[in-house]
């Protein structure tokens, strides 16, 4: 996957429209033939009528079109999403149509309303705007990072005169700079706005991109303004999670292009979605994350007010706490409410989060950690070991953090099985026989970008102030954790180590 697909999308369509023009070789009514169905009025889930893509290649060649739009409105779909751009995703304007007639005689037979059906494309033309509308479509993808603020205007200004919706996809800083300028020229009357967790330049995910662009749309936008997470989702609790943050809509590709017959758990999961403690600890997160100062630092294996005070006075994001009795780092519980009260009255909304380890989810250790969860004295459980992993939907409406401890390419199945459940980080450490970190151990740089390929990576065991800087330069990690690293005897810190491991995350941040 090259580094700038984006733009070579974008050149080859600009070549294609020059040879066929906007309808692009398919046989496009002179006039529309059906109602406008209005697009994503209340909650829903948008699924997706996708046979391939840059990152996964072939997905559904021979999905038959009509049938799986059927099963899509008959899972309880909000809208069918068909992309129609045809050199990387092997769409067409004809399965667009044909999305179109099915929902249409669903309607018919059924009584109930058609979805309505979006254009997925990379439009770059108004004249594109009049075709979609002719060939059916309810709503158009327009995305902000390939439209320059005058055109935008004026594809939304087409699309408001043909009655149609356009889901507007934002994911920079400057998509949301284009937003204010749309929001101030024409207003937003038929916009909902997406967030793609997929970043189109090199097609990672980033299951909190949208997350951390939600309010700033919604600052920009007003309240109401429904906001749509696009693409990544790979579960149903997956979709629970998306749903819990307080999206308006899901749009789900590849997950319902493969099964459509799953579809309606997707969609249920999704729509049973509420705030949960969880999410709302994640939505937190993510501000701070996407805020840029980079990377989150985590001091660990914490045992006195005296080394949390020091911590968080140098700009620790997470405080950890071990509770476990076989560990020498073991936290007297008695602390932490006052740990908690020391940091409230210093920093207020700004402090860093408490966060419990456990390495059993049915120790006594791990109910004390589950209570001042629930209690609001600490922010996060950290599951840490294959018991607690094991267990790990159990504590769904408890704010969680999961360790992968890795030292072998297979270790990182164990990653990639939690992130499609829709964890949105993972914290990796090393593994060594009999210990739950603090091991001292640092991880093979080839594993840690194994693991940066999937997911941002956040990353424990062996880090210390003599060897951060360079991991930083060779893997710039979102999160480092640092344990034993800067210790002088297990469970007590020192003071120089956590200075000088502070002042070279500053060096990186300034650099």
């Amino acid at each position: 996957m090259t580094a700038d697909i984006l733009e070579s999308i974008i050149e080859k369509r600009k070549k294609e429209l020059a040879q066929t023009g906007p309808e692009m070789g398919a046989s496009i009514p002179k006039e529309r033939r059906r109602p406008v169905t209005p697009f994503l009025p209340d909650k829903g889930v948008l699924l997706e009528i996708k046979k391939a893509s840059p990152s996964k290649g072939d997905i559904a060649l021979d999905l038959n079109v009509p049938c799986t739009a059927e099963a899509y409105a008959k899972a309880g779909a909000a809208a069918i999403s068909v992309l129609t751009e045809k050199n990387y995703f092997k769409g067409c304007l004809e399965d667009l149509m044909a999305t179109c007639d099915a929902a249409d005689s669903f309607s018919a037979e059924t009584g109930q309303k058609a979805p309505a059906v979006l254009r997925k494309d990379f439009l770059i033309f108004p004249e594109e705007i009049d075709v979609s509308y002719r060939a059916g479509a309810d709503a158009v993808l327009l995305i902000a990072r390939i439209l320059d603020d005058s055109l935008a205007v004026r594809m939304i200004e087409r699309c408001r005169e043909l009655g149609i919706a356009v889901l507007l996809e934002l994911r920079q800083d400057d998509d949301l700079r284009k937003l204010k300028v749309i929001s101030d020229t024409i207003g937003l009357d038929n916009i909902v706005c997406g967030v793609n967790s997929r970043d189109l330049k090199d097609f990672s995910i980033d299951l909190l991109a949208p997350a951390g662009m939600l309010d700033k749309i919604r600052e920009i936008a007003g309240q109401e303004m429904k906001v749509l997470f696009e693409s990544g989702i790979r579960s149903p609790k997956a979709a629970a999670f998306v749903g819990e943050m307080g999206f308006s809509g899901l749009l789900l590709g590849e997950a319902a292009a493969r099964n459509p017959e799953q579809a309606s758990e997707f969609v249920r999961a999704f729509m049973e979605g509420k705030p949960r403690a969880n999410s709302e600890k994640w939505l937190s997160l993510a501000k701070r994350i996407h805020s840029g100062k980079l990377p989150l630092v985590k001091v660990c294996g914490l045992t006195s007010l005296h080394d949390a005070a020091l911590a968080a006075e140098l700009g620790a994001d997470f405080l950890g706490f071990i509770f476990s009795t076989t560990s020498p780092r073991n936290v007297d519980p008695k602390i932490i409410p006052t740990v908690n009260t020391v940091l409230n009255e210093l920093y207020h909304a700004n402090k860093p989060k408490l966060v419990g380890i456990i390495t059993e989810c049915n120790s006594i250790e791990a109910q004390t950690v589950m209570k001042l969860v629930a209690q609001g004295q600490l922010d996060f459980i950290q599951l840490h070991g294959s018991q607690a992993t094991d267990l790990f939907f159990q504590l769904w409406n408890l704010p969680r953090l999961s360790v992968v401890n890795i030292d072998a390419p297979d270790d990182i199945l164990s990653v990639e099985t939690l992130l499609d459940q829709g964890e949105p980080r993972i914290l990796i450490d090393a593994k060594k026989a009999g210990l739950i970190g603090g091991t001292g151990k640092t991880i093979d740089t080839d594993l840690c970008k194994m693991v940066k390929k999937k997911t941002k990576l956040w990353l424990a065991g062996g880090i210390n102030p003599d060897n951060i800087y360079g991991i930083m330069e060779q893997l710039e990690p979102e999160l480092i954790d640092v344990n034993s690293g800067i210790e002088k005897a297990p469970g007590i810190k020192d003071p120089e180590k956590v200075r000088a491991f502070f002042e070279q995350i500053r060096k990186w941040r300034e650099r």
